[in-house]
């Protein structure tokens, strides 16, 4: 999993304010199906939100850290059921703050 710096953080929280969920994860929790959709995702779009069905909290915190194991993703926010991740593309579109 890759750790970004605050102000990378911060960057990339302002660029995925205006942008919506991407993939869902229902009431079948986090399968492989999902984590397939999730990388998908990441290659065409580098940051990208997750929305999670869950009513429990540590339930989609481990969620996001699996997901950021299973894909090389860094976690950016978690904001109540969404999750916003962030993976550079192999042509990175998104040019992070240093």
């Amino acid at each position: 999993m890759k750790s970004l710096t605050p102000a990378q953080r911060q960057y990339l929280k302002g660029l995925a304010h205006n942008r919506q969920p991407v993939v869902m994860i229902g009431n079948q929790g986090l399968t492989a199906a999902v984590l397939k959709e999730i990388e998908l995702a990441l290659n065409a779009h580098e940051l990208i939100k997750i929305k999670a069905a869950s009513d429990e909290l540590e339930t989609r915190r481990a969620w996001l850290e699996e997901i950021c194991a299973a894909t090389g993703a860094a976690s950016v926010q978690q904001i109540g059921k969404v999750l916003v991740i962030y993976r550079a593309a192999a042509k990175p579109v998104i040019v992070l703050p240093k």
